[in-house]
């Protein structure tokens, strides 16, 4: 199982960066694709969730009506996209995505022990 972030990069305060998650196998046995990141000195928190059988989207409250997470189009049914708009500084952080495989609750979807299958980080640095 490989899960691959790209996109991360220097943006300016109120800029927007395109995140997306290539992974084996999103459209069988996966629950939840969810994006996670990690500033410096802080724990990791889940940023954005989508659950595979119903589409379902969960977001944390400091991002909700800036970031969208969404599955790729037909010919990319294995990427996971996360889009961040009006990017500020506190959005600074290194970026993972994640798969669960297990049952997983719409109160689980942020949850990082929930999911199963990490990719390796991508660095997002906003300026102000």
């Amino acid at each position: 199982v490989q899960l691959q972030a790209s996109g991360g990069g220097l943006v300016q305060t109120g800029g927007s960066l395109r995140l997306s998650c290539l992974g084996s196998g999103f459209t069988l046995g996966y629950t939840a694709i969810g994006w996670f990141r990690q500033a410096p000195g802080k724990e990791r928190e889940g940023v954005a969730c989508m659950r595979t059988r119903d589409r379902s989207t969960k977001y944390v409250d400091s991002v909700k009506g800036r970031i969208t997470i969404s599955r790729g189009n037909a010919k990319n049914t294995n990427t996971v996209n996360l889009q961040m708009n009006s990017l500020k500084p506190e959005d600074t952080a290194v970026y993972f995505c994640a798969a669960s495989r297990s049952g997983i609750i719409t109160s689980s979807m942020l949850n990082p022990d929930a999911y199963d299958f990490w990719g390796q980080g991508t660095l997002v640095t906003v300026s102000s």
